[in-house]
This record gives structure tokens, C-alpha cells and sequence, in this order.
């Protein structure tokens, strides 16, 4: 027996829909990885592992290069890290940027998803945490830009995720109403930003959510694919 799509679970109209990337449509920790650990080498510091960074993941790229200053140096006090942080954040833009994607496979079910989505008649816009400037050539790369009408980084608006004011701008751009646009992302962060603006939220089982098992997460259903949604 088919299991019925959650769009029909939700059993409310929608217009559109908010797509996350890294976690839900983009597998980037293999990214992450690499440009930080140029980016700790240039610096002289010592190395990260992926699970480490996979807990670190999802507030934006400022935020994950301090996390992880602090985490290679425990006993370095906030303004060590502070004075640190440029040098690291120019390093890291410079390293992502060359790798952006090399290590980053698009999960099973994306495409399928996306396409249903917008069979279904959905508007679609992708918002993230990551800098526009990553965001952009790597759903180009992964030939995922043609699905969306609209891509906002984390550094679109004055705040980032978990604050719902991402949420509001992106349906303000989509002309939609928040009660009738889905979010679709993979951790707290996404559930947390679209209860507070309105929106019904389907978190994807599989992406990283801060180590934190996403089930645990409020949110309207959860999906072990985008192709699953419709």
C-alpha cells in the first residue's frame, strides 16, 4: 500500500513552498569539511572532524567558523577567537568557494520532489543560512537553480533562521501567505523560524539538525525524501 503523500496529510491549500538546502536538498558537509580544513591548516591549527562540523551546521557560515575556532582551541578565550575570525572567514570564503560542491552530492528524491512540486502547481524559493554567494553556483552546479524562483542566503536579510523574518521576506517575494507556504528543511532551525511566521513545516529525516535526533523536532511531518512530499 502507497503511503499517502504529506502535502494530502496536511490537508490545507498550498501556494508555494520554502525549500532549505544544506541538509535537505544538498549533502555539503563533504564541502564543509574540506574548506574548513584548508582553512585550520592555513591558520595553524589543528583539524575537525565531519561529525564534529555535522553538529556545528545550520546557523550560517559566521557562526560555524566560530564554533569551530573555539571547538580546535578549548581553552581559547572569546576574544582569541574574535581576533581570529577574520583571517578565517576570508581563508574560508576562499577555500568554499574553490571547492563549492566537489564534495556535495544532491540526496536521492530532490529532483523527483522538486518536480512534483511544481507539477502540483507550487511557487518555489530556496532559503538558506549559507552566504548567497555559495548558494547560487551550487544549485547551479547541481542543476537545481531552474526549479526556484527566488534564492536568499543568510545574509539576504537582517536575520538569519531560526528568526522568522527570512520566512516572511521569501513569501513577501512569492506573494503568498505564510499559512499557505510550506517550509521544507532539516533541523530546529527551519521548524522553529516557520511556526513563529505561520507556515506548516516538513523536516526531512536524514539531514544534519545539530546532531539532534529530527523527529524530536515540532513540526508538521517528516519525509525521508522530497520525492515523498507530493
Amino acid at each position: 500500500m502507497t503511503a499517502m503523500p504529506v502535502i494530502t496529510q496536511l490537508a490545507r491549500p498550498l501556494d508555494a513552498a520554502i525549500i532549505d538546502l544544506d541538509g535537505t536538498m544538498v549533502h555539503t558537509l563533504g564541502d564543509f569539511a574540506e574548506a574548513l580544513g584548508r582553512t585550520l591548516v592555513d591558520m595553524g591549527l589543528p583539524g575537525i572532524t565531519e561529525d564534529a562540523i555535522g553538529r556545528m551546521v545550520g546557523k550560517g557560515s559566521e557562526h560555524l567558523i566560530r564554533s569551530v575556532l573555539a571547538h580546535v582551541q578549548p581553552l581559547a578565550s572569546g576574544e582569541h577567537i574574535e581576533a581570529q575570525y577574520p583571517d578565517a572567514w576570508a581563508a574560508y570564503q576562499r577555500h568554499y568557494l574553490a571547492v563549492n560542491g566537489q564534495y556535495a552530492p544532491v540526496y536521492p528524491g530532490v529532483e523527483q520532489g522538486l518536480q512534483a512540486l511544481r507539477a502540483a502547481g507550487l511557487r518555489l524559493a530556496c532559503l538558506t543560512n549559507k552566504p548567497t554567494a555559495f548558494a547560487v553556483p551550487l544549485l547551479k552546479a547541481k542543476g537545481l537553480d531552474g526549479y526556484f524562483e527566488h534564492v536568499f542566503g543568510g545574509d539576504a536579510f537582517e536575520r538569519k533562521k531560526p528568526d522568522p523574518l527570512p520566512l516572511l521576506k521569501t513569501c513577501e517575494a512569492l506573494g503568498t501567505q505564510p499559512g499557505r507556504t510550506l517550509m521544507v528543511g532539516d533541523s530546529s532551525n527551519d521548524a522553529q523560524a516557520a511556526r513563529a511566521a505561520g507556515c506548516p513545516v516538513v523536516l526531512v529525516t536524514y539531514g544534519y539538525n545539530h546532531g539532534q535526533p529530527v523527529q524530536a523536532v515540532d513540526a508538521d511531518g517528516f519525509v525521508d525524501a522530497l520525492s515523498a512530499l507530493v
